[in-house]
């Protein structure tokens, strides 16, 4: 439990200094709509703990094919173009939306 609290505050604070950054580039590389980059930026720190501490892991992988997640795995190193292929096969995923 604490390590999934721990990882979970950690993606928290990742996630929202990715956004205070440069929103549409931390929606991107998290995978996540305008709604949930928004809600997350404007947290508090005391609501950043508070949220970290579910049992239940707050990120999800966005590799739900085989093949990609096999390719990133395989490879021995990455270039540049292997880079920008993953990041246009990742951008076509759908993002997650508060339902």
């Amino acid at each position: 439990m604490n390590a999934i609290s721990e990882f979970n505050l950690s993606y928290l604070l990742l996630a929202q200094r990715l956004i205070q950054d440069s929103e549409a580039e931390g929606m991107f590389r998290l995978g996540i709509s305008q709604e949930i980059a928004r809600l997350i930026a404007v947290l508090t720190p005391a609501q950043l703990i508070k949220l970290s501490r579910t049992n239940l892991l707050l990120c999800r992988f966005r590799f739900d094919d085989h093949v990609l997640l096999s390719s990133l795995a395989a490879g021995p190193s990455q270039h540049d173009l292997q880079q920008m292929q993953m990041a246009i096969l990742l951008s076509a995923q759908p993002v997650e939306a508060i339902n």
